[in-house]
This record gives C-alpha cells, structure tokens and sequence, in this order.
C-alpha cells in the first residue's frame, strides 16, 4: 500500500462538485424563501 501524504491529491473535481452543490442550495433556499413569502403575502 502506498504511503499516504497530505496535500498531494488532486482534489479539482471534489471542488467543483462541492461548488456546484453549493450553488444548487443556495438557489433553492431563495426559490423557497420566495414562494413561503409569496404565500404568506397572497394566500393570507
């Protein structure tokens, strides 16, 4: 087994993976954000 040191992974695609993720819920937070406030404005 070879020997394991640290920092030398290349770690671009976990990044953009993790960038990507990221992006996707901060986008749904204010899509839903928007429509409880929608609601609460239009329903009530």
């Amino acid at each position: 087994m070879a020997d394991h040191k640290i920092g030398e992974m290349d770690v671009e695609t976990q990044e953009k993976t993790f960038d990507g993720f990221m992006s996707w819920v901060t986008w749904s937070v204010v899509v839903i954000l928007v429509l409880l406030v929608g609601m609460a404005i239009f329903i009530s």
